[in-house]
């Protein structure tokens, strides 16, 4: 492979913001695997954000991206996989898998697809000191009468048309709206465009905590809601507490603290079968590695209120949430699956196929 823009690249990363900045180009955010696209002819490699190959995992990408894409490229998207009009990210995160026999089933029976948003490089030429208005036209002119599974992302600089992304995309699985200046070059591993993310609240019981990598005092608090049949489930994470409130938390909670798992409603974490269908928390994945997910058991007394930006499979939270307060006006049991806001459904064709400039 010899391109002007050669792996590994890092892609070009987002700062939060809370309303849609006026001015600039508005796509909507993609909620799967990004990854840049290296093409030289018959050669396809799939980059991750963390520079690592994800070709081998998308069999079926590789094939569709050479019979797509112009000969010699370097494009950024989001590998995504869509179930019934919705993004799938379960589904996505099941490709990772060291056997390949169970990719190649995999990629039979949940093909992914490639929405591209960027392009990095044409033919012998690097664009990554191109302004954003040139690289989105020669994009929109390379992958003019692309077909399913690659697409081209949806982009407008109307901000009452990106509002209106924002409030309707998040039905069919999106994860709200990017905004990137019309003259922003290309910088790897930069936040220099912007990203409105939906931001909700819950109230969910506090059930125990992990130890920060740092030493003994709180990383993350194990968050858990009550299903329809009084079920505790493990749902996510709340943490980004300053040192010295992680501290203060070890000494807050000692009161709530278990001398061990026997008895607390997560007591069967330690069978990996459990953990598989109900997300308990402490066991490892291919995800989490040789990482400690050991965890203190909390007699699940105490309520907090977290932000989130959206469920998981409608089970747990996407991303890590923010804790926001003590909720001490809450009963645990009142901390249900009920008290969740749910997107109005939207379909992904109807968000890939809008206008796009």
């Amino acid at each position: 492979m010899d391109l002007p823009v050669m792996p590994p690249v890092k892609p070009m990363l987002a700062k939060p913001v809370k309303k849609i900045p006026p001015g600039m180009q508005y796509e909507a955010k993609w909620d799967g695997f990004r990854s840049i696209v290296f093409r030289d002819g018959a050669g396809i490699e799939l980059g991750s954000r963390t520079g690592k190959s994800l070709t081998r995992y998308f069999p079926e990408l590789v094939t569709a991206l050479r019979e797509r894409l112009p000969e010699r490229c370097v494009v950024d998207g989001e590998i995504v996989i869509a179930r019934d009009g919705h993004l799938d990210f379960d589904a996505l995160t099941e490709r990772i898998h060291p056997a390949a026999s169970r990719v190649a089933t995999l990629a039979e029976r949940t093909p992914a697809s490639f929405v591209a948003f960027d392009l990095l490089a044409l033919g012998n030429e690097a664009l990554l000191d191109a302004p954003l208005t040139d690289r989105r036209a020669l994009l929109v002119k390379a992958l003019a009468g692309v077909t399913a599974p690659v697409h081209l992302a949806p982009a407008t600089t109307d901000p009452e048309v990106a509002q209106v992304w924002f409030e309707q995309f998040e039905g069919a699985g999106l994860d709200g709206v990017i905004a990137k200046p019309l003259d922003l070059r290309y910088r790897q591993n930069e936040r220099l465009m912007f990203k409105v993310k939906h931001e909700r609240t819950a109230d969910c019981v506090v059930a125990g905590y992990r130890f920060h990598k740092s030493g003994p005092v709180v990383g993350s608090l194990l968050l858990g809601l009550y299903d329809d049949g009084g079920a505790l489930q493990h749902v996510g994470v709340c943490a980004a507490f300053s040192m010295k409130r992680r501290a203060e938390l070890v000494e807050e909670l000692e009161p709530l603290r278990m001398e061990s798992a026997a008895g607390h409603p997560w007591a069967s974490w330690t069978d990996e079968a459990a953990h598989e269908t109900a997300r308990m928390p402490g066991a490892p994945s291919r995800w989490s590695g040789k990482k400690d997910l050991s965890w203190v058991p909390l007699r699940p007394e105490l309520v907090c209120e977290v932000a989130y930006d959206h469920m998981e499979g409608g089970r747990r939270f996407r991303h890590t949430a923010a804790f926001r307060r003590w909720r001490e006006d809450r009963t645990p049991q009142s901390c249900t699956y009920a008290q969740l806001e749910e997107p109005v459904r939207y379909d992904l064709a109807d968000a890939l196929g809008t206008t796009t400039g």
